[in-house]
């Protein structure tokens, strides 16, 4: 069982000296390491006060008063601990101090309440200023929230003032060895948790920020990406099963126009559009982000879309490919590299990866013109995507190799002749 330190102390306010010369006497309540404070309504002489003892040693009848008056105080509220701590009670320092003053008339706000109306806020914003996924992402935190507060405490929900430091610490130890997140993803449900602290502050919920002196890092992560010789097994391998070979076109036409998961789902025919020589082009807003996409459409991604014209599921929904849920996809994705030989770990975003690397970058395309293609507001971003392949470090040497080989051999001719 978890033990709880409780200490009561009274100690005087030197700095607001009142015209008879006294000073404010305030009360001070800490439970396990956090403080709340309120004054006492009390005052004393600063000449007359022991600090340690934290009572009056004058020996008048008013001073002996004013020490009985303490005594009463810190037994009722070790009283009120007590009763807090027999009934079950969530305790806190500053729930102590408004039980002691009568201000327990109003609810405690909990963490989940708060959680769940910010929530229900961003469903109704999906599509209109919150991408769709962004929601999601808070629905799944709100759910390894409540499931925490659950191990841990045995409760289905909390004070959101009860929220402390020790409570960020304890939910990511938790998120990494119960939920067996990595360093990234604890880090991003700690992201989203943060946010509902934000509009408890704003709120005035809490008065203090249980974050303060804890810093977000993301680890880099070097995403797979399949090269031109993978690219090829892919397209090439002949695969017999309708759902497979579905799923190998959408993921083959995202590597040829580097569409997110997101906006390959969303993609319509009004985002085809032909330019004045003729060519086809994809302009499209992205999902996440709304920054416009501009791809020409190459001729791989072109026989895909022409091959699924007809299919029953894009003539439904008016939409340009047949597109699984994110979790069969990625599923259908692992069962598909096996299937091709591809020894790498392949998710919706390594076609993504594969088009700004293998297609774009390592055939001289410019970071400035890939990041348009990706949509990406600056080349920052781009250069996540980024990678130096094999073939473009030989290309590169081979017109240094070019020029010098020259050189050297014009030097030999000279010497020859001399």
């Amino acid at each position: 069982m978890k033990r709880t330190t409780f200490k009561i102390c009274f100690y005087i306010q030197k700095s607001r000296v009142a015209k008879d010369g006294q000073v404010p006497i305030l009360l001070r309540v800490t439970i396990n390491g956090l403080r709340a404070v309120v004054s006492v309504n009390l005052k004393v002489h600063p000449d007359n006060w022991n600090a340690v003892a934290g009572r009056s040693i004058a020996n008048t009848r008013m001073d002996n008063e004013l020490n009985a008056r303490l005594d009463t105080i810190r037994f009722r509220l070790m009283q009120l601990y007590r009763e807090m701590e027999l009934d079950g009670e969530s305790i806190s320092a500053q729930r102590v101090i408004d039980k002691y003053l009568g201000r327990n008339d109003k609810p405690a706000i909990m963490l989940l309440d708060v959680f769940r109306e910010h929530n229900d806020r961003c469903h109704k914003l999906a599509g209109n200023g919150m991408s769709p996924a962004t929601v999601e992402r808070y629905e799944t935190s709100y759910k390894h929230t409540a499931s925490f507060i659950e191990d841990t405490y045995n409760k289905k929900d909390i004070p959101i003032a009860d929220v402390d430091h020790k409570f960020i610490t304890d939910y990511e130890f938790w998120l990494r060895t119960e939920r067996k997140c990595n360093h990234n993803s604890a880090t991003k449900y700690l992201k989203n948790f943060k946010k509902i602290i934000r509009i408890a502050l704003a709120n005035d919920y809490i008065s203090k920020d249980p974050f303060i002196n804890i810093r977000f890092k993301l680890e880099q992560v070097e995403r797979d990406f399949l090269e031109d010789h993978e690219i090829k097994a892919m397209i090439e391998k002949p695969i017999t099963i309708p759902r497979l070979a579905q799923v190998r076109d959408v993921f083959v036409f995202s590597i040829f126009t580097g569409l997110a998961f997101s906006d390959l789902k969303g993609l319509k025919p009004e985002h085809l559009v032909r330019d004045n020589n003729g060519d086809m082009w994809i302009r499209k807003a992205r999902q996440k982000t709304r920054n416009m996409c501009n791809i020409p459409l190459l001729d791989p991604a072109r026989e895909i879309l022409e091959r699924y014209k007809d299919h029953p599921e894009c003539t439904t929904k008016g939409v340009l490919l047949p597109m699984l849920c994110n979790q069969k996809y990625n599923s259908y994705l692992k069962e598909l590299a096996v299937i091709c030989g591809i020894n790498k770990e392949i998710s919706t975003h390594t076609g993504r990866h594969s088009f700004a690397t293998s297609v774009a970058l390592a055939n001289g395309v410019s970071i400035e013109n890939v990041a348009k293609m990706l949509g990406h507001s600056d080349t920052k971003m781009t250069r996540h995507y980024a990678r130096v392949l094999d073939k473009s470090i030989k290309r590169d040497m081979m017109l240094v190799n070019g020029k010098f080989a020259s050189q050297y051999s014009a030097e030999n001719k000279r010497q020859a002749n001399a």
